[in-house]
């Protein structure tokens, strides 16, 4: 693995992280009067960082912001929650078995093929 794609799949974990936390936030306080969901987005900046080198990536930092929904309402919606902390644990499950697969792939380079 070249040293940009442990970088920004280190960097996707972090926003990953980062949004569980909040979706976790926002379901607890689903019942909350008052509460504005939080939501977490770093794609778009990640992408754009890429193009731009390691630096840039690293200095990378996930944005917070109240949620709002379709119609520009802030209000929560629970089901919404719930899948999208479905989705983000999804996700990181998949980068980490990636960086596993490639962990295997040094192991066995490195002990010789055994």
């Amino acid at each position: 693995m070249d040293a940009i794609s442990s970088v920004l799949i280190a960097k996707a974990l972090d926003g990953l992280s980062m949004r569980q936390m909040f979706s976790a936030q926002n379901i607890a306080n689903a019942n909350t009067p008052g509460y504005k969901a939080i939501e977490v987005t770093f794609e778009k900046s990640l992408k754009l960082a890429a193009g731009k080198g390691i630096e840039s990536i690293e200095n990378l930092r996930p944005k917070t912001q109240y949620a709002q929904t379709a119609s520009g309402s802030t209000e929560m919606r629970l089901d919404m929650e719930l899948a999208k902390a479905s989705q983000t644990a999804m996700r990181y499950g998949a980068l980490i078995d990636v960086l596993g697969r490639q962990m295997a792939l040094a192991r066995t380079v490195v002990s010789g093929g055994q």
